[in-house]
């Protein structure tokens, strides 16, 4: 009765030629297309190298009033201005500025490549409910899968660094871009569509005057969570070499150092909520703004 208790498997032998075939097969695909491969992304390189140069080297004075004035414009709210000067204050006090600088330009860089990536998949997906099926199950893949498995087969094709971290957050991030892109444009009411064929709108002008805006709420929610993601991600590709508050933090586990920990962590917190408020405010005013030039 044994085979009650224990579960039939492969052979031994055969998974472990099984896996044999697969490692090898990968080994081989690198070595032939991983210069071709580190060629396509090298832009990406680019974009990283000088969005970081630009936050490291710019005064902090600058940087406060830069952050103070999209928080006004966004949010029209002092408190929401004064939180995110303050927040950045304290960071600096704490001798965080350089890597907080440098995470901001990661998750910049990331939150841009979600969104041109997934506003038009999203934009797809709505459109077409072949594509919504297809797309449907690699997304689940992609935020079901433990994000350190992202960072195997980017770490096999690109090697250790700033490029294959920005992949691995952006693969992970992508999902929530996708999904409620999708998902607002779907909740635009039909009699709105109607109105819009009735005054013989093109699709594309149908998209972008009807559908886009009235969706923005629903698209700036997928934005926050990409941006949340995407922090969330930071302390795990700190282990392939991305610079910023996750090193320190991946130090601190290494090492035991408590404090060390703590205050990287409450850093990457205040900029998670800098970036939160400021985006729901943007998005709120975008809507309220559309809704009085309609109504």
């Amino acid at each position: 009765m044994s085979w009650l208790t224990s579960f039939p498997q492969i052979n031994d032998g055969t998974l472990r030629d099984l896996k044999k075939v697969i490692d090898e097969g990968f080994r081989n695909f690198t070595r032939s297309y991983g210069d071709l491969i580190e060629g396509f992304f090298s832009p990406l390189q680019h974009l990283l190298s000088w969005s970081e140069k630009l936050l490291t080297s710019t005064p902090w004075p600058i940087i406060l009033l830069v952050v103070a004035a999209l928080a006004w414009g966004a949010s029209r709210n002092i408190r929401i201005v004064i939180g995110s000067v303050v927040t950045l204050v304290l960071i600096g006090m704490f001798g965080m500025w350089t890597d907080t600088m440098k995470t901001v330009s990661m998750i910049l860089a990331s939150t841009l490549l979600s969104i041109l990536i997934g506003l038009p998949l999203g934009i797809l997906m709505s459109r077409s409910q072949r594509m919504q099926s297809a797309l449907n199950p690699v997304l689940d893949v992609m935020q079901t899968m433990p994000s350190f498995v992202y960072l195997i087969p980017v770490v096999m094709l690109l090697g250790i660094g700033r490029v294959p971290g920005l992949i691995a957050v952006v693969i992970y991030a992508l999902p929530p871009m996708i999904r409620l892109t999708n998902l607002g444009i779907r909740q635009v009411d039909n009699e709105v569509l109607e109105a819009a064929d009735a005054f013989g709108s093109s699709r594309w002008q149908k998209l972008i005057k009807a559908e886009l805006p009235l969706a923005l709420p629903t698209i700036m929610a997928g934005i926050n969570q990409t941006i949340m993601m995407a922090l969330a991600m930071v302390v795990i590709a700190s282990m392939i070499g991305v610079q910023g508050l996750g090193q320190p933090v991946l130090k601190a586990i290494s090492n035991q150092y408590f404090t060390l920990g703590l205050f990287n962590g409450f850093a990457i917190v205040g900029i998670a909520i800098l970036f939160d408020r400021i985006s729901q405010s943007w998005g709120k005013r975008l809507q309220k703004h559309r809704e009085a030039s309609h109504g």
